[in-house]
């Protein structure tokens, strides 16, 4: 089995996804407790696969390979893993072991591991980290969540603004403590305030009694430490940084921040956007137990509910035309769905163009106009459509008429509800990409319902 494992260490090449075959190899390999098998099949992947492969098993098979795993975990993996499984994956781990992963990984990634744990998990780590090291994690846990300073990383390079090239890459030389990894070296005035940086291969290619000054990049900016982690990665994005230096009130240096970390936000914005967009909570994630999923589903289903009764109460006030004509029942479902998917469909722009800072005071009335119209027009395409499906389908050409004209309006309401609810969520304070998702089906199915049936009344009997 072990000889099989090594062949390939089953990454998709494709995709990056893991392959089937890995997964199975390793829940056989745990069924016979063969400890080489599992060596094998994990060393040669990177700390993100692995930490794939132990998002995929069970927590009794979870418990057994890092039993049986000699290498056994890093901070790498820790870091890669899934922040609800985190806490399970501590609690399996010898405390020897444990610091030893701890002490490999840089403080931003510490303070990420830590800030969700329970009590008695915190200070286990914290203990296990050098004296500079837990007061650096400790200062940065005392700033707010997901703020900039929870992000941001205290390895850092510095050098006085007024070195030169050659005298800062001595110094690099000479420092056996920089980061693994840095994009930059920031330069710095006698009060510890940032004032630019360079990079690397400006350095390097350099002459060596070039002042530091002279090859500072443009796009040099600093970040506020109580700045909210989701306008860092904007600036990231907007300004195409690859690190950028964080300070404190008196804008002094406290630490950096680099694009892994920002690319980390945008993610989880993303995903956050599309889960809650669904009526789910953003933390959610496939290894949740069935209760905790169960928990965070059914407020909203709740909410779905009322609005669902909403709609029937509107149907209700049409009891006696809906069973004089049934045609009506069969051909008022169409509506409704039809507006409920333009108004997900304009929410969903708007919900992202909200994130991203592109819906804004200045473009607001155009957006509306075109989704206005792009509702308008659609709403006359399948008008024609539906028409004649009820033509042909029932033979009653006011009927056509009816749906016609239903459909029109419902495909207009649903593109302003769709743009509309959202910006009004956002400037009450409340997450637009949580709640809109419930205001839109509803005001897409009372409305549809209404005029369909209320246009039927009118023009049908």
């Amino acid at each position: 089995m072990a000889d099989d494992l090594t062949e390939q260490p089953d990454a998709g090449d494709d995709d990056y996804t893991l392959e089937r075959s890995l997964t199975s190899a390793v829940r056989a390999a745990l069924e016979g407790m063969d400890a080489i098998a599992i060596d094998a099949a994990l060393d040669p992947l990177h700390p993100a696969d692995v930490a794939d492969l132990m998002e995929q098993i069970s927590p009794n098979e979870r418990r057994a390979l890092l039993g049986l795993w000699s290498m056994g975990i890093d901070g790498e993996v820790l870091s890669e893993l899934d922040e609800n499984l985190r806490e399970e994956v501590i609690s399996y781990l010898p405390k020897g072991v444990l610091s030893e992963a701890v002490r490999e990984m840089d403080s931003d990634d510490v303070v990420d591991l830590v800030e969700d744990l329970e009590d008695d998990q915190q200070e286990m780590i914290l203990g296990a980290l050098k004296d500079v090291d837990r007061v650096a994690v400790e200062q940065a846990l005392a700033y707010p969540e997901h703020s900039a300073g929870r992000l941001m990383q205290r390895e850092l390079v510095v050098a006085p603004e007024d070195w030169s090239v050659g005298q800062a890459i001595d110094f690099l030389r000479r420092d056996d403590n920089l980061p693994e990894q840095f994009y930059h070296v920031i330069l710095v005035d006698p009060a510890y305030h940032p004032t630019g940086y360079v990079t690397l291969g400006k350095l390097l290619g350099s002459p060596r009694v070039t002042k530091l000054s002279k090859i500072m990049e443009e796009s040099f900016r600093t970040i506020p430490v109580t700045q909210p982690e989701e306008d860092v990665a904007y600036a990231f994005n907007q300004y195409h940084l690859i690190s950028a230096p964080v300070v404190d009130e008196d804008d002094r240096l406290v630490g950096v921040i680099t694009i892994d970390d920002a690319m980390v936000v945008l993610d989880d914005e993303a995903e956050e956007d599309i889960l809650r967009l669904a009526g789910v909570s953003g933390e959610e994630s496939l290894s949740d137990r069935t209760l905790d999923t169960v928990r965070q589903r059914l407020p909203w289903l709740g909410v779905n509910l009322l609005t669902a009764i909403l709609a029937s109460v509107v149907i209700a006030q049409f009891e006696a035309l809906l069973a004089q004509i049934v045609a009506l029942a069969v051909l008022m479902p169409i509506v409704a769905s039809m507006g409920g998917n333009a108004g997900t469909q304009s929410l969903t722009v708007a919900v992202r163009a909200i994130a991203t800072k592109d819906l804004t005071g200045s473009n607001l009335w155009r957006v509306v106009r075109r989704e206005a119209l792009a509702g308008l027009l659609n709403g006359f395409i399948f008008a024609v459509v539906m028409g004649a499906v009820g033509l042909l389908w029932f033979g009653t050409p006011m009927l056509a008429i009816v749906i016609a004209v239903a459909m029109v309006v419902n495909m207009v309401v649903a593109a302003l509800a769709g743009i509309l609810i959202p910006i009004g969520l956002e400037k009450l304070g409340v997450d637009p990409a949580l709640a809109s998702g419930a205001f839109v089906t509803t005001v897409t199915d009372v409305v549809g319902f209404f005029a369909f049936l209320g246009l039927a009344a009118i023009m049908l009997i």
